[in-house]
C-alpha cells in the first residue's frame, strides 16, 4: 500500500475518534526491517519451537520504544503495547502466513486517569505488563507498584483508575515490580485467581521470582502468593495465558560479561496456587548471538491451522545500542 494512502487513512480514522482521544493519540510511522534468521546457523526449530520470522522497527517518533507488555487480538493481528514512557501502542501487525511483514495504521497515546490527566505526569509513566479483561486492560507499573483498569475495547479512547495498590507490592523493589500480569477468563479450568501476578525479581530471596494471586476483578484483595523458581539469574518479563491451560513465562538475563539472554518457560495454570513453588519447562533459551535484545513483551494466538503462535516484543530503553524487535514463534510441541 504507498505510503500517502496510508497517511490519508491514519488520518480518517484518527479524526473518527472521540475529540478527548482525537487530543491525545498520534498516528506514527514504523519501520520494519525482516529478521531472515533467529539464530546465526540458520536454523529455524528451536527444541519445541520453530522460528516463524521477525521484524526490527524503528520509527522517526519520539517516543517510540520502551515496549513491555503486549497483547493481540484473536487473528494476531491488531495489537496493543504499553511503554516505558507511559503511552500505549496500537497497530496492526501485517503478515505473510506467520512471518511479520510490517505494522500498519499504528498510534501513541498517553495513558490517561479518568479525569484526563496522563499517568505520566503523576509519576505512574513506567508501565511494564498489560492484560487484556473483559471490557478493557489492566497495567501494572512499576516502582508505584500499582495496577490500573483502562475501561473499554480501544486502549487510545480509555482513561483508567486505580485498581490495586496492595502492601505486598510495596515490598517490591523500584526496579523489580510488576514485569507480568495473568488474568484467565472466567471460568478458567485450575484457575487459582481472577488476577495473577508475578514481579521481576525478589528484593528478599535471590532464589525465586514472586508471585501473586488477587480477586475479584472489580475489587481485587490478596489471595495468596507463590513463587516461581530463579534460575541461573533470569528475570521474569512478561507472562502470557494459552488456551489450552498453560503459562508461557518470558524472561531475561543480562550483564556485562555475558551480555542479553532470553528465556521462555512454561507450565500449567493449575501448578500456579498460594505456597507454591514452580520450576516449569524451559522450551528455549537464547543468547545474543541470537536475533534477541531485551526481551519483554510476549503474546499468543492460534493461526489458521491451529497452531499456537508466540509474539515477542523487545524493550530498546530508548537506548541507541539496543533495538526493537518483534519475534514469532510456532509451538510445535
Amino acid at each position: 500500500m504507498p505510503i500517502p494512502f496510508r497517511r490519508s487513512l491514519a488520518i480518517l480514522l484518527l479524526l473518527a475518534a472521540p475529540a478527548a482521544a482525537r487530543a491525545q493519540a498520534v498516528p506514527i510511522e514504523i519501520h520494519a526491517t525482516p529478521i531472515e534468521r533467529f539464530l546465526p546457523t540458520g536454523t529455524d526449530r528451536l527444541g519445541p519451537l520453530e522460528f516463524r520470522g521477525g521484524l526490527v522497527l524503528t520509527s522517526p517518533a519520539r517516543d517510540f520504544g520502551g515496549l513491555s507488555g503486549l497483547v493481540l487480538d484473536a487473528d494476531g493481528q491488531g495489537m496493543a503495547a504499553v511503554t516505558d514512557r507511559g503511552f500505549w501502542l496500537t497497530g496492526r501487525i501485517a503478515a505473510e502466513g506467520d512471518r511479520p511483514t510490517g505494522i500498519h495504521a499504528a498510534f501513541l497515546a498517553p495513558l490517561r486517569a479518568a479525569g484526563g490527566g496522563e499517568l505520566r505526569r503523576q509519576g505512574r509513566g513506567d508501565i511494564e505488563s498489560l492484560a487484556r479483561v473483559p471490557g478493557g486492560f489492566l497495567a501494572g507499573i512499576e516502582h508505584a507498584q500499582e495496577v490500573w483498569s483502562f475501561a473499554g475495547d480501544d486502549p487510545l479512547r480509555a482513561t483508567g483508575r486505580r485498581l490495586l495498590a496492595d502492601p505486598q507490592l510495596a515490598t517490591l523493589g523500584g526496579n523489580e515490580s510488576l514485569e507480568a500480569l495473568l488474568a484467565p477468563p472466567a471460568g478458567t479450568p485450575g484457575a487459582p485467581a481472577p488476577l495473577i501476578i508475578i514481579a521481576e525479581e525478589s528484593p528478599s530471596d535471590p532464589a525465586v521470582l514472586p508471585g501473586f494471586l488477587f480477586g475479584p476483578l472489580d475489587r481485587p484483595a490478596p489471595l495468596g502468593a507463590f513463587a516461581v523458581e530463579r534460575i541461573d539469574g533470569f528475570s521474569a518479563t512478561d507472562a502470557a495465558l494459552s488456551d489450552d491451560g498453560r503459562v508461557y513465562l518470558l524472561e531475561r538475563r543480562f550483564d556485562m560479561l555475558r551480555g542479553v539472554f532470553m528465556r521462555i518457560r512454561r507450565f500449567p495454570l493449575a501448578d500456579i496456587r498460594p505456597g507454591a513453588l514452580i520450576r516449569g519447562e524451559v522450551l528455549i533459551e537464547a543468547s545474543g548471538t541470537a536475533a534477541i535484545d531485551n526481551m519483554e513483551g510476549i503474546a499468543l494466538h492460534r493461526n489458521a491451522a491451529g497452531e499456537l503462535i508466540l509474539t515477542l516484543l523487545s524493550d530498546d530503553n530508548f537506548s541507541p545500542l539496543q533495538r526493537t524487535l518483534l519475534l514469532r514463534f510456532a509451538v510445535m510441541e
